[in-house]
C-alpha cells in the first residue's frame, strides 16, 4: 500500500479522462498531493488537484517535479489524434519530445520513486500475420511507421531506457486496449457514433474494448500496488466488428479497403471520425492481447467486459438506422451515408473533445 505524504504528479489533465483520474486519485487518504499539468487548463472540476500550467516539451517540467517534491509520476499525455494536437507535426511532439522531457526531468529527480506510463495495445499494430493474442513478450509484426502507433512505439522504447537508468524506480506500463464509454471521444467512439458506419469488404475484425471506468482503476492500482513491468489490460471477452454494430443498432455498408482508406479525409473534414492508418488497419484485421499477466502479475481485473464497455458506450450512440422503428433498405443506408459525408465542417455542431484517448 501507498504510505501517507507521496505527491503524484499527472500529465495531460486538460483531458477529460486525465483531469477525472487526478481528480479521484486526489480523493484517496493514501495521497498527500495531486499535481496536474498540461499546456491549457482542464475544463470541469479538479476537485483538490493542484494545476500547473506546464509544456512538457520544454525542460521546465523539471523545475515543477523538483519544486513540488514529486515522487510519483502517472503520464497520460500520448494523444492519438492529430487535429487536437494542431496537427501531426504537434501530435508527434507532444507525445515522443514530450515524454522524451519527462523523462530527462524524472532522471534528475533523486526523490522520484515510481513512474506508471499509460500506453496502448495499438503498439502491436494490425496485420494478417498477427498471432491470436499477443502477450507483453510479442512485438509487433509489422514495425508501426506513422502515427499515434509509431510515437506509442517510440514511447515505450524511451521508457524502457529509462528504467535501465533508474532501476531504483517502478516503472509500469499500462498497455490499454481500444477506450470506450459514454464520455470518450477517440477515434473508435468516434467511429462507432457515425450515423452509418462504413467498413472493411470481407472482413470481421475481433476486438477488445476497455471501459473508461477501468482505465481509471488500473492506473489508480498501478499507483498502489507499485509492480513494475508491462501489461495488457483490456475487459473480458472478445467481440467481432459485426456483432458490435448489431447491438449499437448500426447501419454500415462494407466496401473495399482502399476505398475506405480514401474517405479518411472527407470523414476528418466533416467531423465525422478520423479514420487513421491504424485505425483502418485495425478495423480490418483487429487485434487480440492475453491478460493474464494483468491478473496474476498487476493484480487487477476489471469490473467491464467489452460487451459490457461496448453496451455502455451504446448509452451515447444516438439510434442508427437498425434501431427499432427505423427504415433500413439500402437505399436508406447508402443516403444516409452520402448525407455524412457531404456534411461540412461550419455545418457539423461543435464538439469540445473530451475523454480523448487512444488508443
Amino acid at each position: 500500500m501507498i504510505g501517507t505524504g507521496r505527491v503524484v504528479l499527472v500529465t495531460g489533465v486538460s483531458r477529460d479522462l486525465g483531469r477525472r483520474f487526478a481528480r479521484a486519485l486526489a480523493g484517496d487518504p493514501d495521497v498527500s498531493r495531486v499535481i496536474g499539468v498540461d499546456v491549457v487548463p482542464p475544463h470541469g472540476d479538479m476537485g483538490a488537484v493542484s494545476f500547473i500550467r506546464a509544456d512538457i516539451t520544454s525542460p521546465v517540467i523539471a523545475k515543477v517535479i523538483a519544486k513540488e517534491d514529486v515522487d510519483t509520476v502517472v503520464h497520460m499525455s500520448v494523444i492519438a489524434t492529430p487535429n487536437n494536437a494542431g496537427g501531426r507535426t504537434s501530435m508527434k511532439e507532444l507525445n515522443v519530445i514530450g515524454t522524451m522531457q519527462l523523462l530527462a526531468a524524472c532522471q534528475k529527480a533523486p526523490g522520484l520513486r515510481q513512474l506508471v506510463v499509460k500506453s496502448t495495445t495499438t503498439v502491436y499494430g494490425a496485420s494478417s500475420r498477427d498471432p491470436a493474442m499477443f502477450t507483453e513478450t510479442m512485438d509487433p509484426k509489422r514495425l508501426p511507421r506513422s502515427g499515434y502507433a509509431k510515437d506509442a512505439f517510440e514511447v515505450e522504447a524511451y521508457v524502457r531506457g529509462f528504467a535501465r537508468r533508474r532501476p531504483d524506480v517502478d516503472v509500469t506500463v499500462i498497455r490499454a486496449a481500444n477506450v470506450v464509454g459514454p464520455a470518450v471521444h477517440s477515434p473508435i467512439t468516434e467511429y462507432f457514433r457515425m450515423p452509418v458506419i462504413p467498413r472493411v469488404l470481407g472482413f470481421d475484425p475481433r476486438m477488445q474494448l476497455l471501459h473508461e471506468r477501468d482505465l481509471h482503476g488500473v492506473l489508480r492500482h498501478a499507483v498502489h500496488a507499485r509492480v513494475p513491468g508491462t501489461y495488457n489490460v483490456a475487459g473480458d471477452g472478445v467481440i467481432v466488428l459485426s456483432q458490435a454494430l448489431r447491438r449499437l443498432g448500426r447501419a454500415s455498408v462494407p466496401m473495399p479497403g482502399p476505398v475506405l482508406g480514401s474517405l479518411g479525409g472527407p470523414l476528418r473534414r466533416a467531423g465525422l471520425a478520423d479514420l487513421s492508418p491504424e485505425l483502418l488497419a485495425f478495423l480490418t484485421y483487429g487485434r487480440g492481447v492475453d491478460t493474464t499477466r494483468m491478473r496474476s502479475e498487476l493484480g487487477f481485473t476489471p469490473t467491464h467486459s467489452t460487451a459490457e464497455a461496448l453496451a455502455d458506450l451504446g448509452t451515447s450512440v444516438p439510434p442508427g438506422l437498425l434501431a427499432p422503428g427505423r427504415a433500413t433498405s439500402p437505399d436508406t443506408v447508402l443516403a444516409g451515408l452520402s448525407r455524412s459525408l457531404s456534411r461540412t465542417p461550419s455545418g457539423t455542431p461543435s464538439r469540445t473533445p473530451v475523454g480523448e484517448t487512444h488508443g
